[in-house]
């Protein structure tokens, strides 16, 4: 069996700084908001090259705290328009709605998935306020593009690089493009803790501190609450395990695009597509996506040949339960993309024997 993502292999590779670090929460008493949060924090933001760094529970936290504290800085209102990308995952949208803000789908560039600076400028209107820009699958968005127009149209940017971590263009990372970027540490992610566990990076004081209130209750002094907030906090133990796994992300990077350049090298069947990438830096290869007309008959070949993979968001937005006629079925090079995607193995310790062999089925791949 050729596995997806072995999280207990990759695991293994720290496990005795894991174990330590843990161990080492457990002995000082301190659960939570202590020192191993404050260091994390304070290492994730030069690694981002960011001023702040502030952690919450997950990802989607990240996302809609930001949003949240916007409103409350009087910079959004309720039923603002916001423009997400239609063929990212739920909770890039998510985290607009539960805001009362409007979220406005907009198509992706078909060569990188991401969104379309092209068709993200013809969706602004009069009530367009932000952008949600997605780096999706582990690749940076156009950010210069992006910046751009939201320069141009005064529109704030929150980065969603939940896959992106260490992705970058010209030396500048994802964290550090837009007013604000969230960070998911999903275990299955480059950076991943062993749980849930998320932040936001920005380098805007007084969004920091109304991000770091609105996750704590409402408030920065114990029992003084400025905001009617919720708990979402990055916890003692997360922090620590993320701060071993820090050390070595950028090892986790070239291994994943030593693996994605053999993939992109050997693959060669007029069936399946292969990812395009803009800039080298630009991709840290969260997950290498394919594409084939034939998807399903693709999956299913190579599960008999147990080889795993995932669909990575079969069903778009626009057409989940949870949003049923908030959105038009106008969405179809979203559609089309969804169709066809299929992820394959990868991760820094899928094996290169592994990657040849997953290759070689892929070329052998036909349809009668």
């Amino acid at each position: 069996m050729i596995n997806f993502l072995d999280l207990k292999k990759l695991n293994a590779q720290y496990a005795d700084e894991l174990k330590a670090a843990c161990a080492n929460v457990i002995d000082s008493g301190w659960y939570i908001g202590g020192k191993e949060l404050a260091c994390f924090e304070q290492e994730f933001a030069i690694y981002c090259d960011a001023k702040h760094c502030i952690g919450v529970a997950n990802g989607l936290d990240a996302l809609s705290l930001t949003l949240r504290a916007w409103i409350e800085m009087g910079r959004l209102s309720p039923g603002d328009e916001v423009l997400v990308p239609a063929n990212t995952y739920i909770a890039s949208i998510l985290a607009i709605t539960e805001n009362n803000l409007v979220p406005v789908l907009v198509e992706p560039d078909e060569a990188t998935f991401n969104i379309s600076p092209a068709y993200l400028k013809e969706a602004i209107t009069k009530k367009t306020k932000a952008i949600v820009a997605v780096h999706l699958y582990g690749q940076l968005a156009d950010m210069p593009a992006i910046m751009d127009i939201a320069g141009e149209e005064r529109l704030l940017v929150l980065e969603d690089s939940a896959q992106a971590h260490g992705a970058g263009i010209g030396g500048r990372k994802a964290g550090n493009w837009g007013d604000a970027s969230g960070f998911s540490f999903y275990p299955g992610k480059n950076l991943g803790a062993l749980g849930d566990a998320g932040a936001v990076t920005t380098n805007d004081d007084e969004l920091a501190t109304v991000i770091r209130a609105l996750g704590n209750y409402g408030g920065i002094k114990k029992y003084e609450n400025t905001y009617r907030g919720v708990n979402s906090r990055l916890d003692e133990i997360q922090a620590a395990m993320l701060r071993v796994k820090l050390r070595f992300i950028e090892q986790e990077i070239t291994a994943r695009r030593e693996l994605a350049g053999i993939y992109s090298v050997e693959i060669n069947n007029d069936l399946i597509s292969t990812p395009s990438v803009a800039h080298p830096e630009a991709h840290v290869w969260h997950l290498y996506v394919i594409r084939s007309k034939y998807r399903n008959q693709l999956q299913e070949y190579l599960n008999s040949y147990d080889i795993q993979t995932i669909i990575h968001y079969p069903i778009p937005a626009h057409r989940q339960l949870a949003y049923k006629g908030q959105f038009s079925d106008s969405y179809p090079l979203t559609d089309l993309i969804q169709d066809q995607v299929l992820s394959i193995p990868l991760s820094s310790v899928t094996t290169k024997q592994e990657i040849h062999t997953v290759a070689r089925y892929l070329n052998d791949f036909s349809i009668a």
